[in-house]
């Protein structure tokens, strides 16, 4: 009994030792985070830990990206770029003009032509190669390139139809090949200064201040050099689809210029062998009565005793 009595005793005068201290539990509100006694943050260990700047209540929020800056931060690299750039448009603009169908197959040309090719034993080739002068073009050109080879074999009149053709191809589509080179050497520039870019940043992280730490750093330096392949893409991506678009509509347009030829050369079939066309686009008549170089024999050998 005693013994139950003194522990008793012993919990009820050790009571206001075991409560909570109020003066631990309120604290002042005017006590920085930071000072001894205050909680700590799990975040904020765990932003020490990754070696990340703390981020304060009511600070900025991320400010949007500005295209001039973003141009500005991608450095040297982004001058040839933008060289590209320009390229591009000008080519762009110059053969869209230049490939217009007006120009290339003149509706006017197109239909006397065709009007004139519609009767094949009346075909009067000097009437056509006045019509191809009056409307200069690449389709005109053509077909005076047959009509100047009246008289001759059908197979020689097709083949210099076909030449003629070739070469007014090649030389519409030789400012094409510029787009098809920026739209295939653009992203390597760009990616040259990505690769340098990521170079600097991490050559930079190596040696850091005492006020920047080694993410900001780095995340900093990535920002920047991908702005080049970025830029690089946003100018090859529209110089492909233009350069494969213009191909495309100068096989299109040469298309129907060869079906313009095939046209008119059942009309010169009569001529082989009777007229030609002289360089003032009028018809002569072949001397037929020149007779045929004679074969050269060569002496029978002298045999040998």
């Amino acid at each position: 009994m005693s013994i139950a009595l003194l522990w008793s005793m012993t919990l009820v005068f050790s009571a206001p030792a075991l409560l909570p201290d109020q003066r631990l539990v309120a604290q002042d509100s005017t006590e920085p985070a930071g000072a001894p006694g205050s909680i700590v943050d799990a975040a904020d260990i765990q932003s020490v830990m990754n070696d990340e700047p703390t981020q304060q209540p009511g600070s900025d929020q991320p400010s949007g990206i500005d295209l001039l800056s973003l141009i500005a931060r991608g450095g040297r690299f982004m001058i040839p770029i933008g060289l590209m750039s320009m390229l591009v448009v000008t080519l762009s603009v110059e053969r869209m003009l230049s490939l217009r169908t007006e120009k290339i197959l003149p509706r006017s040309l197109v239909n006397q032509i065709t009007d004139l090719a519609a009767k094949h034993e009346s075909f009067p080739p000097s009437t056509a190669q006045e019509i191809c002068i009056e409307n200069p073009s690449p389709a005109a050109r053509v077909v005076s390139a047959m009509l100047m080879r009246t008289g001759q074999p059908l197979g020689d009149i097709e083949r210099a139809a076909g030449e003629a053709l070739q070469r007014e191809a090649d030389r519409y589509a030789g400012p094409v090949r510029w787009l098809t080179l920026a739209a295939a050497a653009t992203p390597l520039m760009g990616l040259l200064g990505t690769v340098w870019g990521m170079i600097v940043a991490f050559h930079e992280s190596s040696t850091l201040t005492a006020d920047r730490s080694r993410s900001e750093q780095l995340s900093e330096g990535i920002y920047t050099a991908l702005v080049t392949t970025l830029a690089g893409l946003a100018v090859a991506i529209p110089a492909a689809i233009l350069a494969q678009y213009l191909e495309n509509r100068i096989a299109k347009l040469f298309h129907r210029i060869e079906e313009l030829a095939f046209v008119i050369a059942p009309g010169l079939v009569r001529f082989v062998g009777r007229s030609r066309m002289d360089e003032e686009g009028q018809l002569r008549p072949l001397d037929n009565g020149t007779p045929p170089p004679m074969a050269i024999h060569s002496p029978p050998p002298v045999a040998s005793s």
